[in-house]
């Protein structure tokens, strides 16, 4: 190590050392190392379920690679809490204070902080008028993407050709070109992405899946430095973004989506976004949408029911991607659009396109929200609603509203015209509300819709939104504090009209026990509390 390096470590540690022990909170004075590296994220996807069958879980691993390319494998629990917000430093240099091993000789070390170690701007900083809406590492412009067709060395069927992989990075409606210009509000392009293949790897499948504790797992290193080395002759990386492999055999039941390294381009640690997909998912565009998702660093979507599965938000690609989706004759089903939040989190929604509504704000105002999949809109497209501010910035939850309508190549199947809410907590997950009680198991029902003349109140009883009229682009919502009632009798709400057609009185039902009058119409849970607030329909 030359001077100049050695210099330029120690400041960077320097660095880092003091932003580790500078987050409150979070980071112990008694660190026993700090290392630094790029953090890489992988997501792994199951296939759909057979009819009968149980779905299987989603799986997760999270790494840290040094840069002399050895790897430190990290606890995803540990990993959430000590970072905040884990999933917007994916695929970037980070520094880790892990503390001390534990009791057994066995145990890691406990990790105590995860902090950013480059100068990635942030699209909103954590900030207390804000309480924490997002923090995102901004993707803009080009990301060229490359497919890799790899197969087996013992299985020799090509499912799909090398012009079809190519075509589906095009501009057409229904191609990935036309589709993340278009949920990205023409801030991404895949310009210049293309296909080479097939192939072929080195090593039968056997290789490459092998069974752990009776479950297979694939080796997504190998797979990735195979596959590239078999490509590497052939293919510039060094203008690369994304790698999207295609294996003509099945892996461990999972299509994955995150970051990888290996050599390539004689770089010793070549470094980028990556998918894996087995033919069930490069088949279909929504699945292969979704694990490009995860390359960009976002996260599973969620709904509202309570368990452990993240895929039954069908607002979203991120967690829904077979329901309430398009299907294309050529492409197999399509992508539907990300949520707001999401599309925030990559710097994708311009700051005249947000309205926050800060805790303690007492004014009701109507607000136009338009429809979040409208490019050229002038209106609201991201709504906030900020809580309680907590110790812990990341700990704070916000609610975000965003306007969807059926229409479109990508949208033209959703569940309906509504006003969709989101809770974003911890690490930046989003949960779609469901009014129901029990909330559904799938959030493509009445109770994750609002509509006009429905009424919802924030858990802790800070914000209340009606729905108040539809327009030609969206929804007038009205948001303001809920309205302090002294008798059974409901409140009579009152917003100041928009225009002549639309200023109609909306009551707010009153607060009734849990089970009582189970003929009543929709009844939404609030959280934390034994009652449930009745959503009333504008007749």
């Amino acid at each position: 190590m030359d001077m100049k390096t050695s210099t330029t470590t120690g400041r960077a540690r320097a660095i880092v050392a003091t932003l580790v022990l500078g987050i409150a909170g979070t980071a112990s004075t008694h660190a026993q190392t700090i290392e630094q590296g790029l953090l890489q994220l992988e997501w792994g996807d199951p296939a759909p379920a057979a009819p009968g069958q149980a779905k299987s879980k989603s799986r997760f691993n999270a790494r840290l690679v040094k840069d002399d390319g050895s790897r430190i494998a990290l606890d995803p629990a540990q990993a959430r809490k000590a970072a905040g917000d884990l999933y917007v430093l994916a695929n970037r240099r980070v520094a880790i204070a892990f503390g001390a091993p534990g009791k057994t000789a066995s145990s890691a070390p406990t990790i105590e902080a995860i902090v950013p170690a480059d100068r990635t701007a942030q699209s909103a900083p954590v900030t207390a008028a804000s309480a924490r809406v997002a923090a995102a590492a901004p993707v803009n412009g080009v990301t060229r993407w490359v497919t890799l067709m790899c197969k087996f060395s013992d299985i020799g069927t090509e499912q799909k050709t090398q012009a079809f992989f190519q075509s589906q990075y095009g501009e057409g409606v229904g191609q990935l070109g036309h589709y993340w210009r278009e949920v990205s509000y023409d801030k991404i392009n895949l310009t210049g992405s293309s296909a080479y293949g097939w192939f072929t790897l080195p090593q039968p499948r056997s290789h490459y899946v092998t069974e752990e504790n009776g479950e297979d797992k694939a080796d997504l290193k190998k797979l990735f430095a195979d596959c590239g080395a078999a490509a590497d002759a052939t293919v510039d990386f060094n203008s690369v973004q994304g790698v999207n492999m295609m294996f003509n055999g099945d892996l461990d039941g999972y299509a994955w989506g995150g970051g990888m390294c290996a050599p390539l381009e004689g770089r010793s640690n070549f470094c980028t976004r990556a998918t894996w997909n087995p033919p069930w998912s490069f088949s279909n565009l929504a699945p292969l949408a979704h694990e490009m998702g995860h390359g960009y660093g976002l996260p599973h979507s969620d709904n509202s029911d309570g368990d452990s599965d993240t895929y039954d938000n069908p607002w979203d690609v991120m967690s829904d991607g077979w329901y309430n989706a398009v299907s294309d004759s050529t492409y197999g089903t399509r992508p539907k659009h990300i949520n707001v939040f999401q599309r925030h989190r990559l710097s994708w929604v311009d700051g005249a396109r947000q309205q926050i509504i800060v805790l303690g704000d007492l004014a009701t105002r109507d607000i136009a929200l338009d429809y979040a999949h409208l490019a050229g809109s002038g209106n609201v497209q991201m709504l906030v609603l900020s809580l309680s501010p907590q110790a812990d910035p990341y700990a704070t939850v916000v609610y975000t509203l965003e306007a969807r309508k059926r229409e479109g190549p990508y949208e033209g199947a959703l569940a309906g015209d509504a006003v969709i809410v989101h809770k974003v907590q911890a690490s930046g997950m989003a949960y779609s509300i469901d009014a129901d009680v029990p909330p559904a198991n799938r959030a493509n029902n009445e109770g994750s819709m609002f509509k006009v003349g429905e009424r919802w109140v924030t858990p802790e009883g800070s914000h209340a939104i009606t729905v108040k009229a539809k327009t030609a682009t969206g929804f007038v919502v009205t948001v303001g504090p809920p309205r302090a009632m002294s008798s059974p009798l409901p409140a009579l709400v009152r917003p100041a009209p928009v225009s002549a057609s639309s200023s109609s009185s909306i009551r707010s039902a009153p607060t009734i026990p849990v089970g009582a009058r189970p003929s009543q119409p929709r009844c939404g849970a609030l959280r934390g509390g034994t009652s449930v607030r009745c959503v009333v329909r504008e007749r």
